[in-house]
C-alpha cells in the first residue's frame, strides 16, 4: 500500500491522523475489550427474551449483562445518573485506563469530551412521567433534570475524570457515535485539545421506545428464536434487534501519543458526513447520501477506494438498509473489501452503535482479524458484496471504513488505518 500519511491534500496540506490510544466497551457482549472480542469475534448472538418488555409486540433485546452501577460507580453517584450515563462513564474510565493516562496528572482544560447519543436518559423520563400520572407532581424526582437530558453523559464523564475542556453532545440518531469521533478529531486538529474522549452511549430500552420501533416495523419479530433474529444481509432478515451500551475512545495527536510512549491501537484518518434529505426513517434508495459520506471520508483520509480492505457496515438487518448499503459499498469499492456487521451479535445500539462499531473496526485493524456477521446463513442474492460469515477472517488491513446511518437521513463515516 502506498504511504499516504504525508501526502498533500488540496486546501488542507497533509492528512491529519489521530491516534486511538485507548478504548472502552460496555455492550451486550460484555464489559471491556477482551469480553467483547471473545463474543463478537465468535459470532454468537446476545439477543434474548427481556422481562422488561413482556407484553409488547417485540419482547426481546440485547442487554448489557452483569452490570452493577452501584458497585462500579458507587451508590451515591449511581443514583444520580440514568443508565445511559452509567454506561458512558464506565466505558470512559476503561478507555482512559487502556490509554495509560492518569486523570489526576493531566491538564484538565486540554481534555475534551464528545459523546453521541440518540435518546439520552429516556428511561428516567418515562419512569418519572409515569410517577406524575399515577401519583401527582409531588412524586416526580428532583433528579430528573440531571438524569434525563442528553447532555448529562458528557457532563458526568467530565466530572468523573476531570476532563475540563470542551464538553459536547452530538445527536445524529444512529450515526451519533461516528459523528462524535469526527468532531473530536476536529478539536485535536484545531489545537483546542490535546486529548479527547469520544464515543457514544445509549440506554433507551424502555417499553414506550420499543413499542414505537415495533409499530414502525423496524424491529425483528422473530420472538420464537431471538438469538437468530438479527441477521444482517441474510435473505430472511426482517428487522433489527434493539441493544444498549456505550463505547469510548481516547484520541490524541499521533506525535503527542508517541512522545509519551503510548501504545497506538490504530489511527482515525478521515471523516465524512452527509444528509439524505429523503425520508424520516427510510434510507434514500439510491444510496446517494451514504455514498457522499463515504467518499468524503476517503477524500479526507487521502485513501483511494481500492486501498480499503474492510468495511464495518451499518448493516441493520432491515430489508431496506442492507440492500441499499451493500449497493453503495459495491459501487464505491467493488467486490474487494471484507464486509461485516457486528449487529448480528450485539444488536443495534442506536446512538452508541457507531462508536461500538468504530472500536470493533480499530480492533479488527489492530488484530488483523475481521469478525463474522452472525446468523448469516443464506446471503440475499441482491447483496453483491463479500460478507464475512460463520467465522472470523484473518486479513492484513491497510485501511478500513466504518459506516453509520441514522433516522433523519444523517450519515457519518470514518476511515481507520493501522498504527
Amino acid at each position: 500500500m502506498t504511504d499516504i500519511r504525508t501526502q498533500a491534500r488540496p486546501g488542507r496540506g497533509r492528512r491529519f491522523d489521530v491516534a486511538v490510544t485507548g478504548v472502552g466497551l460496555v455492550t451486550p457482549a460484555g464489559l471491556g475489550v477482551e469480553a467483547n472480542v471473545e463474543r463478537v469475534w465468535s459470532g454468537v448472538s446476545t439477543a434474548a427474551a427481556d422481562p422488561d418488555l413482556t407484553g409488547l409486540p417485540v419482547d426481546f433485546a440485547c442487554r448489557v449483562p452483569d452490570f452493577d452501577a452501584g458497585a462500579l460507580l458507587g451508590r451515591r453517584s449511581a443514583v444520580r445518573m440514568d443508565p445511559v450515563s452509567h454506561f458512558g462513564v464506565v466505558a470512559a474510565r476503561q478507555a482512559v485506563a487502556d490509554a495509560g493516562l492518569d486523570p489526576a496528572a493531566w491538564e484538565g482544560p486540554r481534555v475534551g469530551v464528545v459523546v453521541g447519543t440518540s435518546l439520552g436518559g429516556w428511561s428516567t423520563v418515562e419512569r418519572e412521567h409515569g410517577n406524575r400520572l399515577a401519583d401527582g407532581p409531588a412524586f416526580v424526582s428532583p433528579l430528573l433534570m440531571v438524569m434525563g437530558p442528553v447532555n448529562m453523559t458528557a457532563g458526568y464523564i467530565a466530572m468523573d475524570l476531570k476532563a475540563l475542556g470542551p464538553n459536547q453532545v452530538v445527536s445524529t440518531a444512529c450515526a451519533s457515535g461516528n459523528t462524535a469521533i469526527g468532531y473530536a478529531r476536529a478539536l485535536l486538529e484545531s489545537g483546542v485539545c490535546d486529548i479527547v474522549l469520544a464515543g457514544g452511549a445509549e440506554a433507551a430500552m424502555s417499553p414506550t421506545a420499543m413499542a414505537s420501533l415495533a409499530r414502525a416495523g423496524a424491529l425483528s419479530t422473530r420472538g420464537d428464536d431471538p438469538a437468530s433474529a438479527s441477521r444482517p444481509f441474510d435473505a430472511d432478515r426482517d428487522g433489527f434487534v434493539a441493544g444498549e451500551g456505550a463505547a469510548m475512545l481516547v484520541l490524541e495527536r499521533v506525535e503527542d501519543a508517541r512522545a509519551r510512549g503510548a501504545r497506538i491501537r490504530a489511527r482515525v484518518s478521515g471523516f465524512g458526513a452527509s444528509a439524505d434529505g429523503h425520508h424520516a426513517s427510510a434510507p434514500d434508495p439510491t444510496g446517494g447520501g451514504a455514498e457522499r459520506a463515504i467518499r468524503a471520508a476517503l477524500a479526507d483520509a487521502m485513501v483511494d477506494p481500492s486501498e480499503v480492505d474492510h468495511v464495518n457496515a451499518h448493516g441493520t438487518s432491515t430489508p431496506l438498509n442492507d440492500i441499499t448499503e451493500s449497493g453503495v459499498i459495491r459501487r464505491v469499492f467493488g467486490e474487494k473489501p471484507a464486509v461485516t456487521s457486528t449487529k448480528g451479535v450485539v444488536g443495534h445500539l442506536l446512538g452508541a452503535a457507531g462508536a461500538a462499531e468504530a472500536v470493533y473496526t480499530v480492533l479488527a485493524v489492530e488484530r488483523r482479524l475481521v469478525p463474522p456477521t452472525a446468523n448469516l446463513t443464506s446471503q440475499d442474492p441482491g447483496i453483491g458484496v463479500d460478507v464475512v460469515a460463520k467465522e472470523a477472517r484473518p486479513l492484513d488491513i491497510g485501511a478500513a471504513v466504518n459506516n453509520s446511518f441514522g433516522f433523519g437521513g444523517q450519515n457519518a463515516v470514518i476511515v481507520v488505518t493501522p498504527a
